[in-house]
């Protein structure tokens, strides 16, 4: 039991020692400090953050209470050579969502919908909008996505047969149209129609653009009738009914669309299937490598740390090289020597990196709140932050601790 107990008191002597050294030297390790706290605090607040807009895009793009599924014209990734022949892709049709509709057991809300490609400005007196898109949609567009109505209420089955010239506005479109007025029941203007306001969405405070609050919701044969291009985004997006499972739901809409489109056995799809998940892996793609590439350019902060490191220590054992040579004299092994400096510069980065952790977690919740993401905390990330902080330390203080270690014990005595 003895070797434990001496070798405990060994390591606290040594942090001991290493807290008075900083004392003794407050202005150098300050310095020192700093620069690491900086680097840590940085790596820190950019991974935090990063994760927040994964969490953020996974809120917006999986807002659905189900899975859903999403039929367009185009792949989300396109290889290059084969870019000109998506043009070639017939458009879905509103006969494309009734056969989904009839034929597809494991889906529901199915949904056609026409995104206008070019943006319209909505006018109510003299009130308008900036440039906003316009959404012919089916009447069960509020199921696909989660949408909340705050006011009034969304399009009926019958108003999207009769073509009504009914409109639902997002958020934006609402406060700019009415700041101080009720909508529901006036008519506002869109390319000249007049188009009767039945209800308002509630905020969704999402990051894509068209798809947050500045978008309006109009029947899509009404669209069609007053506002279709041959540019405009043609999808069919669908639910999956609760007991059944996504890959089913893909599996028949799949097949649905190819027997609508006389495919093959064989022949490539000439549509594109994704899903709410195929979304999110695809987020995962492109944060994953921003997250990695910003966290070693943040980490060039903690290089700079560890040189600095690397000369405070050198410094510290120039002058110290008597009190190593009397060490050395009355016993203490080079292990010992080397040891005592090592957790010198351990212990100076590792406070460093606590208050790096301390600093990087105020700034994420700083910025998070200012760019509207929401925080998410990491433990995991927390502690690898810290362990990486007293590594620099270990790693960079390595070669001062071993010219130390090395240090003749005569001639560091005869040192002055």
């Amino acid at each position: 039991m003895p070797a434990p107990i001496r070798r405990n008191s060994l390591w606290d002597e040594n942090i001991a020692q290493a807290v008075e050294v900083m004392r003794a030297h407050r202005m150098r390790s300050a310095l020192l400090i700093v620069g690491v706290a900086i680097g840590i605090a940085t790596v820190l607040m950019m991974v935090t953050v990063l994760s927040g807009l994964s969490k953020k895009i996974y809120q917006d793009m999986a807002s659905a209470n189900r899975p859903y599924i999403y039929a367009q014209k185009f792949d989300f990734v396109v290889e290059d050579e084969g870019a000109e022949n998506l043009w070639l892709r017939p458009d879905f049709t509103r006969e494309d969502a009734a056969v989904i509709a009839s034929t597809c057991p494991s889906v529901d809300a199915s949904v056609f919908m026409i995104e206008s490609q070019g943006t319209y400005v909505v006018r109510y007196g003299a009130e308008k909008t900036p440039p906003t898109t316009v959404l012919g949609c089916s009447y069960r567009l509020p199921e696909l996505f989660s949408l909340s109505v705050d006011r009034g209420r969304f399009f009926t089955e019958s108003e999207e047969r009769f073509r009504e010239r009914v409109v639902v506005l997002a958020a934006g479109p609402a406060k700019d149209l009415f700041p101080q007025l009720n909508p529901i029941g006036r008519f506002v203007l869109i390319n000249g129609a007049k188009y009767e306001v039945i209800g308002t969405m509630a905020p969704r405070k999402s990051i894509f653009g068209a798809w947050s609050d500045n978008f309006v919701c109009v029947p899509h044969p009404t669209f069609g009738k007053d506002l279709h291009t041959e540019n405009d985004w043609i999808t069919l997006g669908a639910t999956v009914r609760d007991g059944a499972s996504l890959q089913q739901g893909v599996e028949e809409v799949t097949r649905a669309l190819r027997v609508r489109r006389g495919l093959r056995p064989g022949q490539p799809n000439n549509f594109s299937i994704e899903t709410s998940e195929s979304f999110l892996t695809l987020v995962k793609k492109v944060t994953v490598p921003i997250g990695i590439v910003l966290t070693i350019i943040a980490s060039i902060g903690l290089v700079v740390g560890g040189i600095g490191v690397m000369n405070v220590m050198l410094i510290s054992v120039t002058e110290r090289t008597r009190e190593i040579g009397v060490r050395r004299a009355i016993g203490a092994a080079r292990a010992d020597i080397m040891r005592q400096f090592l957790i010198e510069a351990a212990t100076l980065t590792g406070v460093g990196g606590v208050i790096g952790v301390t600093l990087g977690t105020a700034l994420a919740i700083g910025v998070s709140k200012l760019i509207r993401f929401p925080f998410v905390f990491s433990p995991g990330w927390t502690v690898v932050a810290l362990v990486f902080s007293i590594l620099v330390g270990v790693g960079f203080g390595l070669y001062p601790a071993r010219r130390a270690s090395d240090m003749d014990p005569v001639a560091a005595l005869r040192h002055e």
